[in-house]
């Protein structure tokens, strides 16, 4: 059995636990209003990540429509600001 360190044991069981992409999700509300600026922070009611899909709900129709026209500049700052690529798709409800 090899050995580890403390932060690559915990990085190695939350990249295998189901509780990842809950963390995730946690981080990625941390930065929202960085990445995307306090007026669709403020609107955006949640976010999810199930898999590589990030969920964002919203109950502001035109927001919805800026959303799904920013998507992949979305995905591209997500990622950036996790340092990891953990968004490929993104779901606006």
């Amino acid at each position: 059995m090899g050995e580890y360190s403390m932060g690559d044991a915990l990085k190695k069981f939350l990249d295998e636990s189901r509780i990842r992409c809950g963390i995730q999700a946690l981080q990625i509300e941390e930065v929202w209003e960085q990445i995307m600026g306090t007026t669709i922070a403020k609107y955006t009611d949640t976010l999810k990540i199930i898999g590589d899909t990030l969920f964002i709900s919203t109950h502001v129709a035109p927001l919805k429509h800026e959303l799904i026209f920013q998507k992949e500049k979305i995905i591209q700052r997500v990622n950036e600001a996790l340092g990891q690529k953990v968004v490929n798709k993104i779901v606006v409800q």
